[in-house]
């Protein structure tokens, strides 16, 4: 499934020419800004949160996260359980 949906990811970038925008500078900075918007959305506390907003915030975030990943050829499924595995060290059961 992540391949699948990276590739229609890299599809619509190059589409529309913005592959050479997409530093992994420029794109840890839209991950901070997107986060920021997402953030937004509960500022005021979380009944005040628009749900359609909240997705494609996530959304956005996620699409960045994916150029990221793959501009530095990481695999995404592959850090995920390879932090899990940190985590669960970290963090072992009671």
């Amino acid at each position: 499934m992540t391949q699948h949906i990276l590739k229609e990811i890299l599809a619509f970038r190059d589409a529309r020419g913005w592959g050479k925008a997409h530093t992994p500078r420029n794109l840890a900075s839209s991950i901070i800004i997107e986060a920021a918007e997402l953030l937004e959305n509960y500022q005021w506390g979380e009944s005040y949160a628009n749900e359609e907003n909240v997705k494609e915030e996530i959304a956005d975030i996620l699409i960045y996260t994916y150029m990221l990943a793959n501009h530095l050829n990481l695999d995404i499924d592959t850090i995920i359980r390879e932090k899990l595995e940190k985590n669960a060290i970290k963090y072992p059961l009671p």
